[in-house]
């Protein structure tokens, strides 16, 4: 009996990851450790401890931002977000800034503007890279192409197949919509 007790034990260490490791499961530390990518909420947290020791204010400020825009949104979905949810969220944030410099020029207020400029470049820093114009193009010609589109009253399954191709890059929506309305436009 105790034999079984101990080959059970052995095969549960085994299947948890611990190797041949005999000693007990709680207090093993040389489990194999797997390494995996850390998710953009767990980096915005290291970041944002990061932050704290250099006393960074404006890197803090922001990046408590972030962690409230993900976490309002996690409390209204009523789960964890995964990092293409997080990435939206970011793009609300840029687009957000990019309006409020806009509004900040046109108000004359060049140190307000600044300040979001500086904001928006520490937002933009955990957003995936960008498409470039000779990708979206090249995106833009396939989706035409597959979707069959000949006028802008196509214009949304064009969009929506574009979008799709391109995820996982960071593509401002509206850049994107002008260039499908130009290129159906020159079609039509």
């Amino acid at each position: 009996m105790e034999g079984l007790i101990l080959r059970m034990l052995a095969l549960t260490r085994q299947a948890a990851g611990f190797g041949d490791c005999r000693c007990r499961p709680a207090l093993c530390y040389s489990r194999v450790n797997e390494e995996k990518p850390m998710s953009l909420a767990e980096k915005i947290q290291k970041d944002l401890v990061d932050a704290m020791r250099a006393k960074d204010e404006l890197r803090l400020s922001v990046l408590r931002g972030i962690k409230a825009a993900i976490k309002h949104k996690e409390v209204e979905k009523i789960r964890a977000l995964d990092d293409a949810e997080s990435i939206q969220i970011l793009q609300t944030l840029v687009k957000q800034r990019k309006e409020s410099i806009e509004q900040f020029t046109k108000g004359n207020r060049p140190e307000l503007a600044g300040k979001e400029t500086k904001e928006l470049a520490i937002i933009e820093s955990y957003l995936p890279a960008g498409a470039s114009e000779a990708e979206m193009d090249a995106v833009i010609a396939k989706a035409i192409s597959e979707s069959g589109a000949n006028s802008i009253k196509q214009m949304g399954a064009v969009v929506k197949a574009a979008k799709a191709a391109l995820e996982g890059k960071t593509v401002d929506g509206k850049v994107l919509s002008d260039r499908v309305r130009d290129r159906l436009s020159k079609l039509g």
